[in-house]
């Protein structure tokens, strides 16, 4: 069943286009990527669906209901949630505090405890860190804070912004096993990402994006064989 759809979605900054009539649909159970270069669109596209941008043309429909002019914090209780690019943790408060916000705009608090139990069981350095504030943590420490905080909104739909960006190689590759993890435990996924390679290798599905339209699509092994962009993204010739 298709979760997300967006159909013939253009957004502008003032004059500048920087996404043309963009097509796209993440279907439940999925992960599907993202990915291009700086500038292409990318994250433009995430703040489309998450309601930080409005569209200058095309709908935007999410588990079957048409919500192009709802509010982004609706769109947060209806099951979108985004981690931005660069995290955005709450620096002077602490793991504990930082996850309860991302659990602000739900109703059902009797379960509260138990996803959180579950944000610490897929990290447990935040369990380790949980009176620490958020803004003495490490890069990698804070993306995980990040997903985690994402995750206490119980989302049908989690939108990860360039979740590897800035990050040591370790934290990197364990970041990507978690999201896969996630995955499996049923949380569908939208990943922007310019590590292709770890993208397409997580990705059952993904589209290319240039200077703000889709050029290619596919399985995300497909396009990850595909010579152009192992050229393009992958710096193999």
């Amino acid at each position: 069943m298709t979760l997300l759809e967006l159909a013939g979605v253009s957004v502008h900054y003032g004059r500048i286009q920087a996404v043309s009539e963009l097509s796209i649909s993440v279907d439940e159970g999925e992960i599907v990527a993202l990915i291009g270069a700086n500038g292409a669109g990318k994250s433009t596209t995430m703040r489309a669906i998450s309601g930080i941008r409005p569209l200058s043309g095309g709908r935007i429909s999410f588990a079957g209901e048409d919500i192009t002019k709802l509010r982004a914090d609706l769109r947060v209780v209806r099951g979108i949630s985004q981690v931005p690019e660069g995290r955005g943790v709450f620096p002077g408060m602490t793991v504990a505090e930082n996850l309860d916000m991302g659990a602000y705009a739900r109703k059902d608090r009797k379960n509260l405890p138990a996803d959180l139990e579950r944000v610490y069981e897929l990290f447990p350095r935040l369990k380790e860190r949980r009176t620490q504030a958020g803004g003495t943590l490490s890069g990698g420490e804070q993306q995980m804070l990040a997903i985690g905080r994402a995750l206490m909104a119980k989302p049908k739909l989690l939108l990860l912004d360039e979740p590897s960006m800035g990050l040591a190689p370790q934290f990197i590759a364990q970041i990507f096993r978690i999201i896969t993890e996630i995955n499996q435990q049923g949380t569908t996924v939208l990943l922007v990402e310019q590590n292709a390679q770890q993208a397409l290798s997580r990705a059952h599905r993904a589209y290319v994006l240039e200077t703000g339209q889709i050029t290619k699509t596919g399985a995300g092994r497909d396009l990850l064989a595909d010579p152009s962009i192992k050229e393009a993204y992958l710096g193999v010739a």
